[in-house]
């Protein structure tokens, strides 16, 4: 879905430097979303996603999308498909067919 929302991002950068900080989420979806943020990641690094709703789930950085003016976009999954997870975007998503 191309539907944005804003959330916290906590992890560790490239350059082994822990972060916390606020990152857009687009293309949200029950698996997870692609986020932008101003930090260089690692494919393959576990970050933790916290909603506005204060949920907080781990996920997965499973590619880098693009890099542009120092915002680069990253495809996260979660890491667990449990009911945080499913809630995550406080979305109710079409059942699979």
């Amino acid at each position: 879905m191309f539907l944005t929302a804003s959330v916290g991002l906590s992890g560790e950068d490239r350059q082994k430097c822990s972060f916390t900080m606020t990152a857009r989420a687009t293309s949200l979806n029950r698996h997870g979303a692609a986020v932008q943020l101003s930090r260089e990641l690692t494919v393959g690094t576990v970050v933790s996603v916290r909603n506005k709703r204060g949920t907080q789930v781990s996920a997965r950085v499973v590619a880098q999308l693009t890099a542009i003016q120092g915002i680069c976009t990253y495809g996260i999954e979660f890491v667990k498909q449990d009911d945080n997870a499913n809630n995550c975007w406080g979305i109710s998503f079409p059942p699979n067919n």
